[in-house]
């Protein structure tokens, strides 16, 4: 009776004998591997990053965005317009005695457009607001100082820049302060520039500046708010803030339903969740598609072994007429397809390991590949070679031992 360790030598021996076929047998399984360990780190990793960039924004943080009124007609409201938001609606929420838990408010026009020096320019985003948007997106200045509410009052020509924005502009952020930049020909004075806030959503390629100023300098018209920022009083008050915003928003509207009135409130959670249910869709999709090449490659593992037994007809009969067992003869069939396929899984994880890598030094999105999942590919792999084997180490253990010595 073969001990396991005859078993494994004679594997090696077998795999070693037919180097450039087992490598091309293993090509399948590295592939398909490496293609669901990097699908789920895509996955893992992009999730992370929104992740990051939304509590980025503070995780007291709410957002209240205009919508499509849907609600029967008074012959006030057109329902088949936009019903927008309102510098009316942000004092409605600011009020202390009608909303005790909402801490600060700040209302905001987003917008693009180009800023220029003498050297350089960008296009980059813009948010119009109030001096409250610092305290109330939770943000830190790298330098500098935010607008204050008197250059709010006396609309002056002042921005604060993001550090990427500024790092584009001026070559090295500590420049920014104090210099002067241009947006359709007017200028303005760089009084602060904001500390990184990271994530995928880039928060740092940015402009903030005096709604009054934009709408004295750069508006095409009456703008109404794109949207309002509100910061509850702590992390716990957070959905008595929720509930008080809607109630505020429903009376202004003299609606019962916030879906009717054309009005949508957002919080960080809701905003991960909702991110959370597109990642793990898209990690099911894409590691869907990434498993087909792991069934290609069982397939593969499949079809050399079959063409291995009907190599070894002899070598089979002739260990079955020494006495060798059914048993013998499926163990060692089965221990080489496994081989090769964990073979095909370990050099599956150096290449997803590589790119990983390399995704991860030159991208805003990491890669991360965990043990749990190097493991897991690694059991995976084995179980595809023993599986596609199965087959192939049945029929060469079924093999009469007679019938195997007259094969050719």
């Amino acid at each position: 009776m073969m001990t396991w360790w005859e078993t494994f030598r004679i594997a090696v021996a077998a795999i070693v004998a037919h180097r450039v076929r087992s490598a091309l047998t293993t090509l399948g399984i590295t592939i398909g591997i490496a293609a669901v360990t990097l699908s789920v780190g895509l996955a893992q990793g992009a999730s992370a990053s929104v992740s990051a960039s939304i509590n980025s924004l503070g995780s007291n943080m709410l957002t209240v965005q205009g919508g499509y009124y849907s609600g029967p007609s008074d012959g006030m409201i057109d329902t088949s317009t936009m019903v927008p938001l309102s510098l009316a609606d942000a004092d409605a929420l600011a009020d202390r005695d009608a909303a005790p838990d909402i801490a600060g408010v700040a209302p905001v026009i987003q917008t693009g457009f180009e800023l220029a020096t003498p050297d350089n320019a960008v296009n980059t985003m813009a948010e119009a607001t109030t001096a409250d948007w610092l305290s109330v997106r939770s943000r830190s200045l790298l330098m500098g100082t935010f607008f204050t509410q008197a250059q709010y009052d006396d609309a002056e020509p002042v921005v604060v820049l993001g550090s990427s924005t500024a790092t584009q502009l001026f070559g090295d952020a500590s420049a920014a302060v104090g210099a002067l930049v241009t947006a359709s020909g007017n200028s303005f004075r760089v009084v602060g520039v904001l500390g990184a806030a990271g994530g995928m959503m880039d928060s740092d390629d940015m402009v903030v500046l005096p709604m009054t100023t934009y709408l004295q300098r750069l508006s095409y018209g009456n703008e109404e708010p794109s949207a309002i920022y509100l910061a509850a009083t702590s992390d716990t008050r957070l959905t008595q803030a929720y509930q008080e915003a809607e109630a505020l928003l429903l009376a202004r509207r003299g609606a019962t339903d916030i879906n009717a009135a054309g009005i949508m409130i957002m919080s960080q959670q809701s905003l991960q969740d909702a991110m959370a249910a597109v990642t793990n869709t898209l990690t099911l999709l894409l590691g869907g598609i990434a498993a087909i090449s792991l069934v290609v490659g069982g397939i593969g593992v499949m079809n050399i072994m079959l063409v291995s037994v009907s190599e070894r007809f002899r070598e089979i009969g002739l260990r079955k007429a020494l006495g060798a067992r059914r048993r013998t003869i499926l163990m060692q069939f089965l221990t080489e397809a496994g081989m090769l396929a964990l073979l095909g899984g370990a050099f599956g994880l150096g290449l997803s390991a590589l790119v990983a890598w390399l995704v991860t030094a030159y991208s805003p999105v990491p890669i991360p590949v965990s043990v749990p999942t190097a493991l897991l590919a690694l059991a995976v792999s084995a179980s595809i070679g023993i599986i596609a084997g199965v087959y192939p180490a049945s029929r060469a253990a079924r093999l009469a031992p007679i019938d195997a010595l007259r094969r050719d």
